[in-house]
């Protein structure tokens, strides 16, 4: 280079640099990028996520065990087995909620004193209506769906269902918070309720319950702003899962209440013995099937397919009785 003027090769030079430079920044900035990409996560303003994790698996673990619990007092109140489980635990708005809910349904809105605001339970109205014709004395056979809303004497007997709801929620938050539940009022369209605004984000709940061939949703809508104070209890270790307690008087006594009046199968074999299909058929009025059974020996009692008395024959006041001598160890 003389005088300051750059000759062509020189020209050239300068001009391939920079190209390269463009491109390794290039380069760097769409590493950059990607890297900016990863730690990138969606966020929905329509739906955020306000309880923790950790309140969550606490709600979770807790209603379990309430499951467990409020099937086999339904299965003690309506004397057939009730089978509940826990389907799931989510976050939405209370309007994602209440559309999502069939109309009519059961509505039930709860005061849960300390807590702030009200819970709402709501039961699928194909599930009510086997349970109310169960309590009438009717069978598990679901009949056809009935799409109505309640009559006065069909809340009065929803009442009962409501009332168990109530008394095992309130045992299994025992341990987290000393509840008082009470059932409010009832709705049949849940768009006419309004506990929160439509964008508040409600805890819900949700259980699927089987009876016999019937099935549905059982819902349970518990607002943040209810959980926003005792998030705390939630959260922290002290608190223990829904277990198993030592039985006490008060409630041995009512189970025991419950149980007197089930009914239950009593068989007492009278002898077993084989014989061949020939003999079946043959066999006449007046015929004698001999067997290996002493005469002396007791009969076996049976109660619902368990062997568990052994029993003398005899008769009282004219009619074919047994009589229990003892137990079977």
């Amino acid at each position: 280079m003389s005088d300051g003027v750059l000759s062509q090769a020189e020209v050239e030079s300068l001009l391939s640099a920079m190209d390269s430079h463009e491109a390794d920044v290039s380069a760097d900035a769409s590493k950059s990028r990607g890297r900016n990409r990863e730690k990138v996560s969606p966020y929905d303003f329509k739906r955020p996520e306000r309880v923790g994790k950790e309140q969550m698996r606490a709600l979770q673990t807790m209603h379990e065990g309430f499951g467990r619990n409020f099937g086999a007092s339904l299965s003690a109140l309506l004397r057939t087995i009730v089978e509940l489980k826990l389907t799931s635990v989510d976050q939405l708005t209370y309007s994602e909620f209440v559309f999502s809910l069939e109309n009519p349904t059961c509505f039930n809105l709860i005061n849960a004193a300390p807590l702030e605001g009200q819970l709402i339970l709501d039961i699928n109205l194909s599930l009510l209506f086997p349970i109310i014709d169960r309590l009438l004395g009717g069978g598990s056979d679901p009949g056809a769906p009935i799409r109505r809303p309640l009559t006065d004497i069909e809340l009065r007997l929803v009442s009962r269902i409501t009332d168990l709801f109530c008394q095992e929620m309130k045992l299994a938050w025992e341990n987290v918070l000393d509840l008082t539940l009470s059932i409010d009022r009832v709705e049949s369209n849940p768009q006419l309720v309004q506990i929160v605004p439509p964008n508040e984000v409600v805890v819900l709940i949700s259980f699927e319950l089987m009876l016999g061939d019937a099935r549905g949703m059982m819902n349970l809508c518990i607002p943040f702003n209810s959980l926003e104070r005792i998030s705390a209890r939630l959260s922290a270790n002290s608190w223990v899962s829904y277990g198993k307690k030592s039985a006490t008087k008060e409630n041995i006594q009512r189970i025991s209440s419950r149980l007197q009046d089930a009914l239950v199968e009593v068989v007492v074999d009278l002898a077993e013995t084989n014989i061949s299909t020939s003999d079946l058929i043959g066999l006449r009025v007046g015929d004698i099937i001999a067997t290996e059974k002493d005469i002396a020996r007791p009969l076996v009692v049976s109660i619902q397919g368990r062997p568990k008395f052994h029993a003398q024959p005899g008769a009282f006041k004219g009619r074919k009785a047994i009589q229990v001598v003892g137990p079977i160890n």
